[in-house]
């Protein structure tokens, strides 16, 4: 068993309500320079739509993630001889078009412009070329034109939804929309590191986060397409690849990333989980419609003395161990198994997790007023607007029945607050929903409170990273393991490497 440690992420989708104030933290800090207009570490889609860049998610276009080849998971973009032969000219990256060309307007045009009837305009201009330029995509082209056949149609998750299911789907009385932020999920088995011919991108040992060297990268792009999430980019001012690099100097002064400090519907949750290293390569070997409960499976329990030692003799410290204990990302995944990895089929191992949307609850309407409440609130799942098909599209591999368990416990939750604070419900029906979901009225009460009301500290649980010693440890190793009691973990020597 090798223990690691990794910052971990959880996003409740029933709490996101699109400002993108979380995007335009990001983009003020880190992407609000020459090069990088057009990159979003952190952006927000529309669903049903088409995403960003557009149709990001459809692998038969841009070869991202991994594949099974004869038992085996290998890299859909590229391999040793395939990555010689395209070096110079990668056929599966996203052109300028798939994103947008990032503009400004000509402001001078509204000074300098000549007296006359006319109102003067200010013209769009590219901030690529300086030359005026058409608007026809942007970050979030979406919001403005999802429901359309252009985009929402397009969604390659609609796949498998009969067309009465697709029909209803875009109904005026029937529309259902939702958000779904997006950054780097930091995975466990990342695309853009196995892609890179440069060695360039890295995953630090001691948080698991995904980062780029600027120093070692040469350019050529191999993380963009081997990355099936689109999270990298090509900075075309300094020749480098860039990519989200979660705050990591916001985690180590103990703040969270400021995407997550930032978001007003307090959707985020960050904190550290325990995995078995050892256990990477069998899952990468599982089926798909196994995988999300594989991927659980990597996860340790942290209170588990075995986990705990094999953690220790890691050189994983017990502050660490103790964050994990108490993380709100384990809660979610694992005990509770409400969180589900977005598109695990692409066998990257995300570690960003996203906590289905259920609104709204309950599509049918009875003598012109909502039915808020059915006979069968258990069946209401199959009836809802968010089709099942859909979601499990998204986030379980198309297995729908490890989707319903989840959804059959936050149906629970819901239904059990508003036997206690309206009373609408039959206390007999709620005991089923319960009993249905496997779960008892304490485990509800604590869903109810982590998903409606935590505080801060409860939300972001950062362990603290003591970079002052981290520093040491390749200077001074022995004086370190005199001082702490614990040595050079494994996986910061091979990050040092």
């Amino acid at each position: 068993m090798d223990v690691r440690a990794q910052v971990s992420m959880v996003f409740h989708l029933d709490k996101c309500i699109g400002c993108h104030t979380c995007s335009i933290a990001c983009k003020n800090i880190w992407t609000d320079r020459k090069g990088a207009e057009y990159m979003w570490w952190n952006n927000v889609e529309t669903k049903p739509g088409t995403g960003y860049p557009t149709l990001w998610e459809d692998q038969n276009k841009y070869k991202g993630g991994w594949v099974l080849k004869n038992g085996e998971p290998r890299l859909r973009a590229t391999d040793k001889l395939r990555g010689f032969a395209n070096i110079f000219f990668n056929p599966y990256l996203p052109s300028l078009d798939d994103y947008y060309e990032p503009w400004t307007y000509r402001y001078e045009d509204l000074f300098d412009a000549p007296e006359g009837d006319d109102q003067p305009t200010a013209r769009p201009i590219s901030l690529v070329t300086g030359q005026p330029v058409n608007i026809d995509a942007g970050p979030n082209w979406d919001d403005d034109l999802s429901g359309s056949p252009v985009y929402a149609e397009n969604d390659i998750n609609l796949e498998g939804l009969s067309a009465q299911e697709k029909e209803q789907l875009f109904e005026l009385e029937r529309i259902m929309f939702f958000y779904l932020p997006r950054i780097c999920n930091h995975c466990l088995n990342p695309g853009c590191i196995g892609a890179c011919p440069a060695g360039a991108v890295y995953k630090r040992g001691e948080d698991g986060i995904v980062l780029i060297s600027q120093e070692k990268c040469r350019g050529w792009r191999f993380c963009i397409s081997g990355c099936p999430y689109k999270k990298a980019y090509y900075n075309w001012n300094a020749g480098k690849s860039e990519k989200c690099i979660l705050c990591f100097p916001r985690l180590e002064s103990g703040w969270p990333p400021a995407c997550f400090h930032s978001c007003v519907g307090r959707i985020r949750y960050l904190g550290v989980v325990l995995y078995d290293a050892d256990q990477i390569h069998d899952t990468l070997k599982t089926r798909d419609e196994d995988l999300v409960e594989a991927h659980r499976r990597i996860i340790l329990d942290p209170f588990d003395p075995n986990v705990i030692a094999a953690a220790r003799q890691n050189g994983i410290a017990d502050d660490w161990i103790e964050s994990a204990q108490k993380s709100p990302v384990y809660k979610f995944v694992k005990v509770w198994q409400i969180a589900f990895p977005l598109h695990i089929e692409f066998r990257t191992l995300p570690m960003l997790f996203y906590v289905p949307p259920l609104t709204p609850v309950v599509a049918n309407v009875k003598g012109g007023n909502f039915d808020v409440v059915q006979d069968d609130i258990l069946n209401s799942i199959d009836n809802a607007r968010a089709p099942i098909r859909y979601l499990a599209n998204m986030f379980s591999a198309g297995n729908e029945e490890v989707l319903k368990r989840g959804l059959r416990k936050m149906y629970a939750v819901r239904y059990y607050m508003r036997l206690k604070t309206v009373g609408d419900v039959s206390e007999a029906m709620v005991t089923q929903m319960l009993r249905s979901a496997n779960m008892t009225a304490e485990e509800a009460e604590d869903i109810y409170r982590m998903t409606t009301i935590p505080t801060f500290q409860e939300r972001f649980i950062i362990p603290p990273y003591t970079r002052e010693y981290t520093a040491e440890l390749f200077e001074h190793p022995y004086d370190y393991k005199a001082r702490t009691g614990f040595g050079v973990r494994k996986s910061f020597t091979r990050r040092g490497a």
